[in-house]
């Protein structure tokens, strides 16, 4: 089987691994290993005709690392304006930040369909296509709509919100039929497949199921995928990163203090100000931690042309200061705000330093830095994590110190907690999560959904009553419709 994996952006590889974490960093090890071919954005734009779509391609382990230049004039209405100002805010159940006009969903199908053509570099007979994300959920109908009649798969790393966010996209009935052209939609958790299921039922009218549904364009079959993280590469780049002269510096600055952690994209899904306010929060409500921890947060600067994020810039940059402010002393800094982005290496370094890690998203896909934190961790003394409920890790990694990350007095007490739990409780619970993160490893998530998009087109005979069964991906139990295909 030859694999064509699609995405808004490819990586970028340096000599200690990749630059940035989430999608990037959890596919990278899959395409070098299972030997895929990886095609996204180069990051360049050019004043092309559409003709002149094209690919370059170099070898990346057992794969390759291919990136086409996407055309100039539509690029913005794209990627800052329909798939970042529409589509991610509706995704993140944030209906109140939804900017959409039709010229921008006019270049989001474009590019779609550019992409689409450059991608017939690659229809071998043997091929099969899996599309990841929201950048590109028109895809599969673009590239039907050229005569490919290979497996085409999609995989959701974000959220997909509930019915009454996700209609406020004006478009949404269009773009919702055109996915239904993919014959696997995978999400990060059931709570998602189920908003889509719960989407096509009452908008589309659609006799849909937990697993799939037929429409116009054939059978679309549905899963839950969850995502994973190489564990055992990322631990031991942990290890190796602790001797590294960065985390060095990092530990000797902290001068005895324990280290609370957070690392995230500037995106108001994170709940930065909230985790801020909550560290604000501790000290003031138990003042004996003063001079004991301090807390990092490195916040990578993200899309930053877009309002909301530039609003929200300057918010972090006055809530840092204003509790510095209140609780600094000459010789002691609260929080230190770093805004910029580290590599694998060192962020791997800084994980297994800091005695919490601080993971409080309102709204989030899966959230794999709360996967790395816990991969980083020296075994003999390892840190805890502090997770929001409302990210999908929280599925998967339900012995970490849960928390609404709406709740500020909430999340202070979870840090105090994590501060002072027991080394024998730490090691139970940190144990527990890395059993769970080994047995849904990256690979384990890359082989699981192409095995499954492998299957998708073979008939499924109904059940005469309806019954308990495995669904898509083998990991949780839907109940299957008898009336799901005709």
């Amino acid at each position: 089987m030859n694999v064509v994996v699609v995405s808004n952006r490819v990586a970028r590889v340096e000599a200690d691994g990749p630059m940035a974490g989430g999608l990037a960093a959890a596919l990278l090890p899959a395409v070098k290993s299972f030997g895929a071919v990886w095609v996204g954005s180069s990051g360049r734009t050019r004043k092309l005709a559409s003709k002149d779509s094209f690919a370059e391609v170099e070898a990346f382990g057992k794969g390759a690392l291919a990136t086409v230049d996407l055309p100039e004039s539509q690029y913005k209405g794209y990627y800052e304006g329909f798939s970042n100002s529409a589509l991610w805010p509706a995704l993140h159940s944030r209906a109140d930040l939804i900017r959409s006009t039709e010229e921008d969903y006019a270049c989001y199908r474009e590019i779609n369909a550019y992409m689409a053509r450059a991608l017939l570099r690659f229809c071998k007979p043997d091929a099969t296509y899996w599309v990841q994300d929201y950048h590109f959920l028109a895809l599969g109908a673009e590239l039907r709509r050229l005569g490919v009649d290979q497996p085409i798969g999609f995989f959701l790393h974000t959220p997909w919100a509930d019915r009454s966010s996700m209609i406020c996209v004006p478009q949404h009935k269009n773009l919702v039929r055109a996915m239904l052209a993919y014959d696997l939609i995978g999400f990060q958790t059931d709570d998602d497949r189920h908003n889509f299921v719960d989407y096509l039922r009452n908008e589309l009218r659609l006799a849909a199921t937990d697993d799939g549904v037929t429409s116009e364009h054939g059978t679309c079959r549905f899963g839950t995928f969850p995502i994973g993280i190489d564990v055992d590469a990322f631990a031991a780049r942990s290890a190796k990163a602790v001797t590294s002269s960065e985390v060095a510096r990092l530990r000797q600055s902290l001068q005895g203090n324990k280290l609370v952690i957070g690392v995230d994209r500037v995106d108001y899904s994170k709940g930065l100000c909230n985790r801020m306010r909550a560290f604000d929060r501790l000290l003031t409500v138990q003042p004996n931690w003063k001079r004991q921890v301090r807390y990092v947060q490195i916040a990578v600067p993200s899309r930053g042309n877009i309002g909301p994020y530039k609003e929200l810039q300057a918010e972090l940059a006055a809530t840092v200061g204003e509790i510095n402010g209140r609780h600094g002393e000459i010789d002691w800094t609260p929080i230190r705000y770093l805004n910029k982005g580290f590599s694998q290496a060192s962020l791997a370094g800084f994980y297994r330093s800091a005695q919490v890690g601080l993971v409080t998203p309102l709204h989030d896909g899966m959230n794999l830095v709360a996967k790395e934190y816990v991969a980083a961790q020296n075994p003999a003394d390892p840190g805890m994590l502090v997770l929001s409920q409302f990210a999908g890790a929280a599925k998967e990694l339900d012995t970490a110190l849960l928390v609404n990350p709406h709740d500020i007095d909430a999340i202070a007490q979870r840090i105090a907690t994590a501060l002072r739990m027991s080394g024998d409780e730490r090691r139970e619970r940190w144990n527990a999560m890395m059993n769970t993160l080994r047995t849904h490893s990256v690979h384990a998530w890359f082989s699981e959904f192409v095995d499954a998009l492998s299957t998708s087109r073979e008939t499924l005979e109904p059940a005469a009553e309806p019954t308990l069964v495995p669904a898509v991906g083998g990991r949780t139990y839907v109940r299957r419709s008898v009336e799901r295909f005709s």
